[in-house]
C-alpha cells in the first residue's frame, strides 16, 4: 500500500475533505460548545462527517483536532482531555477512512500571541504543539497539516515540533486576507520562502478567503519554490443573510475554480470554512477529469493508455488502430494524409454545405474536418453534420468534439451513439467559451477538458466507461487532438500535449501555421511523443483576413513578413490579395510537408474550392484536379 510520503513524489493531484466545523454545526451542535470536545463525547456524529467526505471522494480526511491545544481546551476547562481528545480523533478518522483514505494530523494556532508579540516564548509555543503531535501520532496519522495560520514564527515552532517527533509528510497553510497578505502584513512571496527553508513538504493556502483570492496568490507562490502547492479556499467570504451567516460559493462554482487551481500548479486542493460534502463531491469529479489519481486500497485509475488495458476486460479485443477507418490505416502506414476543415451548415438544410464537400471526394482528399461550435458559433450539430456527408457521399469525417456544451453523462452518450452510427475519426477539443460568440450568457459546463476526454474516449476504445465499468462492445475510435506550436505559454502546451498524448492521443492537429520556423522548433520539442502531426493551413484572402486571425483567433501567429505582404496585395485589390493568400499557403504546404504527416487546409468562409486550390503546390492533386470534373476547375469568386 503506497505511503502518503510515496504519493508526495507522484504527479497525482490529492483531493483534501472540506469544513468539519460547518458540517458540525449544519447538524446542530451550537458555536458554544468545545468542537474537539465530541471526538469523545458524540464519535458517531465526527465519523459519520468523515464518512461524508469519504464518500464524496475526498482521498485526505483531516482530524477533528484544530483547537486541540491546550490553551483552547482549557477555556472549556478540557485541558485534561488533551492526549485522549487527539487520540480519539486521528481513530476515529482511521475508520472512516478505512483503505479509501490517508489520515492527516490538523494543528491550528495556538490562539495566543508568541513573541515578540505576546509573552508566550518560541520554546514554550514548540513545547504546546508538540504535546498536540505526540497524541495524533499516538493515534495513528500519516501526515500532518498545519493550517490557518497567520504568524510565519508561530508555524515555524508548529513546524519544528512536528520535526522533532517524527519524518511524517508535512503540509504548512498559511491564511492570507483579500489584499492577498497575511494579517499580520506577510506577503505570499516572503511566506512561500520561508516555509520552504523551514522544511515544510508542502505549502499552502486554507481559510481566509474564497478560490479567486486563493488563486492570485497562488499564482505569485508557485515560482518561489520548488515544494509541491496545497489551497483548501473556503467557499467564499461569508455574507450576512437575516441574521444569518451564508459562505455563498456554490460546489459548482468551487469546482470550477478548482481546475484554475489546478492548472496553476496547486497538487494538493480541498475546502475550508463552508465547504461541505457537496463541494468536495464536485471537486473530486473536477479533479477525476483532468488527472492520473491513486486511491489507497482500490483499483487504479490513469490516463495513460497502459494502464488502462490492464483494466480492459478479459473478453475484450481492443481494435488496432489500422483497422478503425481508413484515416487511421493511412496514419499508420505513415501516407501523407489530408483534409479540409469545413463548417457545419447555420441552419437545418445542409444540401449546400454537402455540394461543397463533394468536391473533396472528387478531388481525392482523404476527409472531411467537421468543427462543433466553433468561436461558440451556432450552428447544425457538427456529428449531424458528420454523419450525413459519411451517409450521402461517402467521404471519411473528422469530427471535432468539445467538452463545452455537454456533462460527463451527454458526453458519454454521444460518443456512444457515435460508434453506433459508424463514425470513428475524432478531435477531441475543450472547445471556445460562450463569451466568444453571440450567445456570452449561455452556459458552459467544461466538466473536463481535453485531456480528460482523451480519457474518456480511450477507455470506450478499451470497453471502459469513465468509471471503469465495461459497456460490452468496445467503440474504435481514431483518437486525434489539437496542439498550438504557437502557444504563448508552450512549456504549459507541451505539458498538456503530453498529457495528451498519455491519456490515448494517436494524432494531433495544429492550429493554422503561418511561422514554419517556430513549427520546426515545436517539432524538435516533441520528438519524443510519437504521433503523427496534421499541420493546420489557412490560405488568407486578405490583409483584414490576416489581421483577424493574428489578432481574435486564440493560438494563431500571422508573421510579420506575411502580414506585409497580404497588405501590399490587398491594396492591389480582392483578386490580387486572394492570389497572394493562395500563394503563401501553397508555400506552406511544401515547406512543412517533410516535417508532418499531413495538412488540414481550411475554407475560407466556407469556400472549399478555395481551399482545394491550396493542394495544386502537390503534383498529385494538380493533375487530379485539372482532369477532375468542371466543378472543381471553376474559378473562385473572390471573398472579402
Amino acid at each position: 500500500m503506497e505511503t502518503f510520503k510515496e504519493l508526495l513524489d507522484s504527479d497525482h493531484i490529492t483531493v483534501f475533505d472540506g469544513a468539519m466545523g460547518t458540517m458540525l454545526y449544519a447538524k446542530g451542535v451550537y458555536i458554544n460548545r468545545s468542537y474537539d470536545e465530541l471526538n469523545i463525547t458524540n464519535p458517531d456524529l465526527v465519523r459519520e462527517v468523515h464518512e461524508e467526505y469519504a464518500r464524496a471522494g475526498a482521498e485526505v480526511l483531516e482530524t477533528n483536532t484544530f483547537g486541540a491545544t491546550t490553551y483552547h481546551l482549557q477555556q472549556y476547562g478540557l485541558e485534561g482531555s488533551l492526549r485522549q481528545i487527539n487520540i480519539a480523533a486521528a481513530r476515529l478518522a482511521r475508520e472512516a477512512a478505512a483503505d479509501r483514505c490517508y489520515v492527516a494530523g490538523a494543528v491550528g494556532p495556538l490562539g495566543l500571541r508568541i513573541e515578540p508579540y505576546g509573552p508566550t516564548s518560541f520554546d514554550e509555543a514548540k513545547d504546546m504543539f508538540k504535546e498536540q503531535v505526540a497524541a495524533l501520532l499516538e493515534g495513528g496519522v500519516d501526515l500532518f497539516v498545519l493550517e490557518t495560520f497567520s504568524d510565519v514564527s508561530e508555524i515555524r515552532q508548529a513546524i519544528r515540533a512536528v520535526r522533532e517527533l517524527c519524518d511524517l509528510p508535512l503540509i504548512a497553510h498559511m491564511t492570507i486576507l483579500t489584499d492577498g497578505n497575511t494579517s499580520f502584513g506577510t506577503t505570499p512571496q516572503v511566506f512561500t520562502a520561508r516555509l520552504d527553508e523551514w522544511g515544510a513538504d508542502v505549502i499552502g493556502l486554507n481559510c481566509g478567503v474564497g478560490p479567486s483570492t486563493i488563486l492570485s496568490a497562488v499564482e505569485k507562490m508557485r515560482g518561489l519554490t520548488t515544494k509541491k502547492l496545497a489551497v483548501q479556499p473556503n467557499a467564499g467570504l461569508p455574507r450576512d443573510v437575516q441574521g444569518r451567516q451564508f459562505y455563498m460559493c456554490s460546489p459548482e462554482y468551487m469546482a470550477k475554480y478548482s481546475k484554475r487551481l489546478i492548472q496553476a500548479g496547486v497538487k494538493f486542493i480541498g475546502g475550508c470554512c463552508g465547504t461541505t460534502p457537496a463541494h468536495i463531491k464536485l471537486i473530486s469529479d473536477a479533479v477525476r477529469a483532468v488527472s492520473p489519481r491513486i486511491h489507497r486500497g482500490a483499483a487504479v485509475e490513469v490516463t495513460r493508455p497502459a494502464r488502462v488495458e490492464e483494466l480492459t476486460p478479459v473478453d475484450i479485443r481492443v481494435v488496432p488502430l489500422a483497422e478503425r477507418s481508413n484515416w487511421a490505416r493511412r496514419l499508420v502506414a505513415g501516407e501523407f494524409v489530408t483534409t479540409v476543415e469545413v463548417l457545419p451548415p447555420k441552419g437545418c438544410d445542409a444540401a449546400k454545405t454537402l455540394d461543397q464537400i463533394r468536391l473533396l471526394k472528387d478531388a481525392g482528399v482523404n476527409a472531411v474536418n467537421i468543427p462543433d461550435g466553433p468561436r461558440a458559433q451556432t450552428r447544425m450539430s457538427a456529428q449531424a453534420t458528420a454523419l450525413l456527408v459519411e451517409r450521402d457521399i461517402g467521404l471519411e469525417s473528422v469530427l471535432h468534439y468539445c467538452c463545452r456544451d455537454r456533462n460527463l453523462l451527454g458526453m458519454m452518450s454521444d460518443l456512444l451513439g457515435a460508434a453506433a452510427l459508424g463514425l470513428r475519426n475524432l478531435l477531441l477539443i475543450t472547445g471556445d467559451p460562450p463569451k466568444m460568440g453571440p450567445y456570452p450568457d449561455a452556459t458552459a459546463v467544461f466538466d473536463i477538458d481535453s485531456i480528460g476526454l482523451t480519457n474518456m474516449v480511450n477507455k470506450l476504445n478499451h470497453g471502459l466507461d469513465l468509471g471503469n465499468n465495461p459497456i460490452g462492445c468496445p467503440t474504435s475510435f481514431c483518437i486525434g487532438v489539437g496542439v498550438n506550436p504557437g502557444a504563448i505559454n508552450l512549456d504549459e502546451e507541451l505539458r498538456r500535449f503530453e498529457f495528451k498524448v498519455e491519456a490515448g492521443a494517436e494524432f494531433a492537429i495544429t492550429q493554422p501555421v503561418f511561422d514554419i520556423d517556430q513549427l520546426s522548433e515545436f517539432l524538435k520539442r516533441i520528438e519524443h511523443v510519437k504521433i503523427p502531426i496534421v499541420a493546420g493551413i489557412w490560405p488568407l484572402v486578405s490583409y483584414r483576413n490576416a489581421e483577424f486571425l493574428h489578432n481574435e483567433v486564440p493560438g494563431v501567429r500571422v508573421t510579420q513578413s506575411i502580414m506585409e505582404r497580404m497588405r501590399v496585395a490587398s491594396d492591389k485589390g480582392k483578386d490580387a490579395a486572394r492570389e497572394e493568400g493562395l500563394q503563401i499557403a501553397r508555400e506552406s504546404l511544401l515547406q512543412v510537408r517533410d516535417l508532418i504527416q499531413g495538412v488540414q487546409v481550411s475554407a475560407p468562409f466556407n469556400n472549399v474550392r478555395y481551399a482545394l486550390e491550396v493542394f495544386d503546390a502537390l503534383d498529385e492533386f494538380r493533375d487530379r484536379r485539372l482532369n477532375a470534373p468542371k466543378a472543381i476547375q471553376e474559378p473562385v469568386v473572390a471573398a472579402s
